[in-house]
Order: C-alpha cells, then sequence, then structure tokens
C-alpha cells in the first residue's frame, strides 16, 4: 500500500494503517537516529518520538508523497535538540570503557569514538548530509528534499565534509595515542 492510502486510512483511524506506515519506516529512521545520538535505547526514543509527533500532526499533513522525507524532517530536530545532551553519553562512553577488558572489543570502540568524534567535529549541516548520504544511503536529490537546499549544495557539502572527515581521522590517525589531537 502506498503512504497516500496509508496516510488516508490513519486519518480515518485505521489502526492497520498506523502499524503498517510504522512497520514501513521504523527502521530507517531508528537507523537515522542512531547515527546521530550514538546510543541506542537514545534512537529507540527519539524514533518513537518522531512517530508519535507525526501521528499527531496527521490531520493538518498533506501528503505530498514525501511522509519519508517529513519523518526525516521530524527526526533530525529531535536529534538535534537530544545532542544539547551528550555529556550523558560521554559519561556511559567513559564506564563502559572502564569496564571492558578486552583488547579487540576496546579497537572496536576506540574506533567508533573517534569517528564519532570526528562527525561531532563537522559542522552540523555537513554532519547531516554525511549520515544521510553514507548511512542512510538517501540519493542527493533526496538529501536536498530532506533539507530543503539546492542540489548543488548538497553536492558541496558533501565533498567539503568528506575532505574535512579524511583531515580530521587522518590527524587522529597520526598522533598515535589513540587520543584525538588537541590542535583539530
Amino acid at each position: 500500500m502506498d503512504d497516500f492510502l496509508l496516510i488516508l486510512s490513519m486519518k480515518q483511524g485505521n489502526e492497520d494503517a498506523f502499524e503498517k506506515f510504522v512497520r514501513k519506516y521504523y527502521s530507517q529512521i531508528l537507523q537515522y537516529c542512531r547515527y546521530h545520538c550514538f546510543d541506542m535505547e537514545h534512537a529507540e526514543d527519539l524514533t518513537q518520538e518522531t512517530f508519535l509527533k507525526f501521528i499527531g500532526s496527521l490531520q493538518s499533513y498533506r501528503h505530498m508523497g514525501k511522509a519519508k522525507n517529513y519523518l526525516y524532517t521530524i527526526a533530525g530536530n529531535l536529534c538535534k535538540n537530544n545532542a544539547k545532551k551528550k555529556k550523558d553519553i560521554l559519561a556511559e562512553q567513559d564506564a563502559l570503557e572502564q569496564q571492558i577488558g578486552c583488547c579487540d572489543v576496546m579497537e572496536r570502540i576506540e574506533t567508533k569514538i573517534c569517528m564519532e568524534q570526528a562527525l561531532d567535529k563537522l559542522l552540523p549541516e555537513l554532519r547531516e548530509v554525511i549520515i544521510l548520504f553514507y548511512f542512510q544511503e538517501c540519493k542527493l536529490t533526496e538529501i536536498a528534499d530532506i533539507l530543503r537546499i539546492s542540489l548543488p549544495l548538497v553536492k558541496y557539502r558533501l565533498r567539503r565534509a568528506r575532505e574535512e572527515l579524511k583531515q580530521l581521522l587522518g590527524k587522529e590517525e597520526k598522533n598515535g595515542t589513540g587520543e584525538s589531537d588537541s590542535n583539530v
């Protein structure tokens, strides 16, 4: 069933339509939130909140063939608000590092943390394009629609984000201590 019919059924109170709609987009929105907040529990909460906000605004929603983009917009706003609370996430990462003693697991965690830190150092508009392109596998035109910017601007931001990530990750690797370079 396409989104138009699902949304029409949802507006009429059809519980099966709500379930089908959520099932259709849940994994994509969860993955998107996961790349923004790096914590599965927070990502699940943000995903649920995204669908609650969508359903809450359903009566005023006008379907124009872009329900997924609207969900990404809601999720993006929720993730931005969540980013302000990152201190809790850093404390959890420190506790996890102290609990785990296995070197292989520690290396994977350190790699993940380096990547998270590099993404976190990008300007928000560059990070958003990277997440949508690489982690959500959106096409450039979809990214332009989701972010409400021009296609050339999406291409520019993607190129610039790649360059900055290459530089950030290169400097962290050269440091050799596993810690990021403080001059970055």
